[in-house]
């Protein structure tokens, strides 16, 4: 019988998507663009900076202990009910947020955002691959990481951009019209559970919860403060820190040991290659981008003296690199795979890496851009195919639990990504013998080009060609009846 590939994205399917992405998009946005009004809020609240830092540690904090805990009400309340919840939730938050008086309300109602967007980031994930299926994964996944991949870049120069034009305030208000249509449209799009379906009547591991959620936590907290303090060596970060891993590793003892509940998040998974080096590769892909992403809008305003927007519309090639790469790599990983398109991918954000070590202080912005750009294709034909290689091996039931693995592990590669550029920076500095203040830099992108070398590295452990089906593949139950129709 000849091969049997149905792999197109019809209109329904697409319609899926984009009212996805559109409920999706606010909590990425969100996470960065709050940043660029750190002054201004100082300033209206007579606060400090390192309390006014506190609204975007918290929402980063509140998100990363809320993803765990998702995965399992995926299988105990649906994907849709759960949907509905989260954009309500940070709707109410950003609106808040907007009406806060003190610095005091404005952190809280930013960790009731951030709880908002811990539901809704990772059911993205779940609804996407769920509607693609495993042998559209790699197209969904490219699309999705175009979301993924413009968000941190996009955050702070549509912040900048708002909090000139009309103020602080405004940055909160933007989510309200966004989030209401990406609601009224949900009704319509977003797929309910099938009729017959039984839902989990596992209850929470409330104990995996208290171990796994502030572990996640605590590590984010650790390595957002040693990014501020260019440094590791202090208790605001060793303590943190000991106290993340020290809770990981207690969770994993645990959740091995479980029996009479579900952990939140199945560590035998870890047992399968695909999975761990496709989490793994994910995770370095985020390192990457974020240490990109910090250390050069840092470059234009030490090195050329640019302000905050110019150089924040400088670093936009890096995203708009990966954007173009990741959906072409991911409708090509569909049929090639992800490994020879992760080697490619690798090589190429490798090269653009060694071009911005060759940077000077004389160098013109067009070279940075091109090399950012290169960097941001590089980094993008690794992501999408590694994202829909995961999905792809999945089994059905743990999906939801691979979502908060991945998602996690690309909160924690970023964390980690901006803490170390920011050490390299430092030292640089100290050292004496940074010539112009540009040795740093330099530096910094030789750690991106070694982040580079590891993921081709770890390549050959990502799955090959994957098996062509020899018939039409079967509707995935959770996604709309039409949007999977021949």
């Amino acid at each position: 019988m000849p091969e049997v590939r149905d792999d197109r994205l019809d209109p329904a399917l697409l319609r899926l998507i984009g009212v996805t992405l559109l409920g999706g998009i606010m909590g990425i946005l969100d996470a960065t663009m709050v940043t660029v009004a750190a002054d201004t809020l100082a300033g209206e609240f007579d606060s400090s900076l390192s309390a006014i830092s506190w609204a975007t540690t918290g929402y980063l904090l509140a998100l990363t202990v809320t993803i765990p805990i998702t995965g399992w009400a995926v299988g105990r309340f649906g994907v849709r009910p759960l949907w509905f919840f989260g954009l309500a939730l940070f709707l109410v938050g950003s609106l808040a947020s907007a009406l806060a008086w003190d610095v005091g309300s404005l952190i809280a109602f930013r960790l009731v955002q951030g709880v908002g967007a811990g539901v809704v980031d990772p059911l993205v994930l779940v609804i996407l691959a769920r509607a693609a299926g495993p042998h559209r994964a790699g197209r969904v996944m490219g699309m999705m990481g175009v979301v993924l991949s413009l968000g941190p870049v996009l955050g702070p120069v549509l912040g900048g951009v708002v909090l000139e034009s009309l103020g602080w305030r405004a940055m909160f208000y933007i989510n309200l019209p966004i989030g209401i249509i990406a609601l009224l449209l949900a009704v319509r799009v977003i797929p309910a559970d099938p009729e017959g379906a039984t839902k989990s009547r596992a209850p929470l591991d409330l104990l995996g919860a208290l171990l796994l959620a502030p572990g996640f936590g605590a590590l984010v907290f650790a390595l957002t403060q040693a990014g501020e303090q260019a440094t590791f060596g202090t208790p605001r970060v060793l303590a943190p820190l000991a106290a993340g891993v020290l809770l990981l590793v207690a969770y994993v003892l645990h959740a091995l040991r479980v029996r009479r509940t579900e952990p939140l998040i199945d560590v035998r998974l870890f047992a399968s290659r695909s999975f761990a080096a496709s989490v793994t590769v994910q995770g370095l892909v985020g390192l990457a981008t974020y240490a990109g992403l910090f250390a050069l809008p840092l470059y234009y305003q030490v090195i050329h003296d640019h302000g905050a927007r110019a150089a924040g519309l400088l670093v936009a090639p890096l995203g708009l690199g990966a954007a173009l790469a990741m959906p072409l790599a991911g409708r090509l990983s569909d049929g090639l795979g992800p490994r020879s398109l992760v080697r490619g991918g690798a090589v190429v954000a490798a090269a653009g890496a060694v071009l911005l070590t060759r940077l000077d202080a004389d160098s013109g912005e067009i070279w940075s851009a091109v090399a950012a750009l290169v960097i941001g294709m590089g980094l993008g034909a690794v992501g999408a195919p590694t994202m829909g290689a995961l999905y792809r091996t999945l089994p059905p039931e743990k999906v939801p639990q691979g979502s908060s693995v991945l998602y996690n592990l690309n909160q924690l590669g970023g964390a980690l990504g901006v803490a170390c550029i920011a050490l390299i920076i430092a030292a640089a500095g100290k050292s004496g013998t940074a010539a112009n203040g540009i040795d740093g830099f330099q530096q910094a992108y030789w750690f991106v080009f070694a982040v580079a070398v590891v993921i081709l590295a770890a390549s050959p452990l990502l799955p090959g060609r994957p098996e062509a089906p020899t018939a039409p593949e079967e509707p995935p139950t959770d996604a709309p009846r039409e949007a999977v129709t021949n």
